[in-house]
């Protein structure tokens, strides 16, 4: 079995579309298996690209502990470089991740990903350290997004107080500290992970939603996550897109 590793922002995926078995069973116990970080090669998730009568492609993805996952923003950018790079796609193209369509622009080594539209924003009443609300948003992946007013706040690592968080709502927990109205710094405690990652993509776009619906922030906003790799959302009207460096890390045999 021959994958690729990628990172995107942080985040890392081992790719291949030359795995044909599509039994789900086998697929997670082959992603626990592989992306164990001790024990195999290494990643936040598997992917394979199958191919589609209609689109470039179509994903089937995996997290690191075996729970099958509808979506990934930053996965989306790794996998367009990859099918673009073994002439799966063209440079502009259109993949299918679970029922969502994803538009793709490979430049070079960044990424431009349209993750679509939106959910609207549900605000909560919420009693945490961080702040008293929360706001509710679905970029693909439901997220719980909460602005503090320090930067000091942001968590490096899982806490009981995310957890119970993540497990309540059962979407990501996003921490956010707005810089200016162009700048995010977005920590996020991913479901599949269980822990603070170095990057995820939907939450940074459901944190620049937030930001500029109930918050005046601009339509191009900057997110810094902990990897400190700088990615660029784009707000238009419904939709979401946005734009980063993926890196090509390995080959993998196994």
């Amino acid at each position: 079995m021959i994958l690729e590793k990628y990172s995107g922002s942080g985040n890392d995926f081992l790719i291949t579309h030359l795995y044909k078995s599509t039994n789900p069973k086998q697929i997670a116990n082959l992603a626990k298996e592989l992306c164990n970080r001790n024990l195999g090669i290494g990643a936040d998730g598997l992917i394979l690209l199958k191919p589609h009568l209609i689109y470039a492609y179509e994903w089937l993805f995996f997290n690191s502990d075996g729970s099958y996952a509808k979506m990934c923003g930053n996965a989306s950018r790794c996998v367009g470089h990859y099918a673009f790079k073994h002439k799966l796609a063209q440079r502009k193209h259109t993949f299918l991740a679970t029922d969502l369509l994803i538009k793709i622009e490979v430049k070079g080594s960044n990424v431009l990903s349209n993750l679509g539209k939106f959910s609207p924003i549900t605000s909560l009443n919420l009693k945490s350290s961080y702040a008293n609300m929360a706001y509710l948003v679905d970029t693909g992946v439901p997220h719980l997004v909460i602005f503090t007013q320090q930067l000091e706040n942001l968590p490096s690592c899982k806490t009981q107080e995310l957890e119970q968080l993540r497990n309540l709502y059962n979407a990501n927990i996003n921490i956010v500290y707005k810089e200016s109205n162009h700048k995010l710094h977005v920590h996020t405690y991913e479901r599949g992970v269980e822990n603070i990652t170095l990057a995820c993509g939907t939450g940074m776009g459901a944190a620049c939603i937030v930001g500029h619906y109930l918050f005046q922030m601009n339509t191009k906003i900057k997110c810094i996550p902990p990897s400190k790799e700088e990615l660029i959302f784009f707000i238009n009207q419904d939709e979401i897109s946005f734009e980063g460096e993926v890196k090509y890390i390995a080959t993998c045999i196994t």
